[in-house]
């Protein structure tokens, strides 16, 4: 029994030793310009055995002989390294650019991508021109869920209100206007054709640059500039009348005195000696 048991153990043992002498252990240190990278992931090529950075940029890897390892991390590009006869690599990665054109940028100046897709709603100005309307607020009332956009009176040429995240703290709920990166403008006073995009930021996070400003949200407008090319000249002209439905039957002088003294008897006033 106790040979058996023996036996058994001897052959784990070098099943074991054999997997060892299989495997490589490669270690190093993966750091940027700057520093350390920490939580850079280092895989072998073609599996799922891996690991990441520590706070000092160091790893450590079990891995076949002649296999590769791929280290990689946010913002940086990819590296591909085959192992040889060298077990000790110090890495430098190098910024990727193209994914830096893809980060979000929130703040006073172009962004390249607006934060998140809940927080944030865009009308571009294609889409406010084929409204044909004469303020840019009501031609997004359908057009940016999650925004209330409702006009002040029925008054001609009256404004909007606009409410994206309720009453704020500074008692007001009408949200911060940044026309061309330039906080404090007006949008009424700005033609629809003249608007290339409009973003309203909805969100704390996406705001949290304006400071308290940005409370009650932020709408961004880019305008329409020049570009480089082909020269090309647009118009776009429109015209209305106006016209009284029906004029309102006024009192005479009489009928409004009579009015008058009815007023002041019911209030218990004296009667006006006319």
């Amino acid at each position: 029994m106790k040979s058996k048991i023996f036996a058994t153990l001897m052959s784990l043992f070098l099943v074991a030793t054999a997997a060892m002498a299989q495997t490589v252990t490669v270690s190093g240190t993966v750091i940027d310009t700057y520093g350390p990278v920490i939580g850079a992931n280092v895989i072998e090529s073609g599996t799922m055995n891996g690991t990441t950075t520590d706070v000092d940029g160091r790893f450590v890897l079990n891995v076949k002989p002649g296999a590769s390892i791929e280290i990689s991390s946010i913002g940086y590009k990819t590296q591909v390294i085959a192992i040889g006869e060298r077990t000790v690599f110090d890495v430098v990665l190098e910024e990727d650019a193209e994914f830096l054109e893809e980060t979000v940028v929130v703040g006073y100046g172009v962004q390249k991508k607006k934060l998140v897709t809940g927080s944030t709603v865009q009308v571009k100005g294609e889409e406010l021109a084929k409204l044909n309307s004469t303020n840019a607020l009501g031609a997004m009332q359908s057009s940016a869920p999650g925004v209330s956009i409702m006009s002040k009176s029925g008054q001609p040429g009256s404004g909007y209100n606009v409410n994206i995240r309720g009453m704020g703290t500074i008692g007001s709920y009408e949200p911060l206007y940044v026309i061309d990166g330039v906080a404090g403008g007006s949008i009424n006073s700005l033609n629809s054709s003249d608007i290339e995009s409009i973003d309203v930021l909805k969100d704390a996070a996406s705001c949290a640059i304006y400071g308290a400003r940005g409370a009650n949200g932020v709408i961004l407008v880019t305008t329409k500039q020049g570009k480089a090319g082909k020269f090309s000249v647009t118009y776009d002209g429109f015209y209305g009348v106006q016209n009284v439905q029906k004029m309102p039957e006024f009192l005479n002088a009489q009928q409004y005195m009579d009015i008058q003294d009815q007023v002041n008897f019911n209030m218990g006033k004296p009667m006006v000696d006319w």
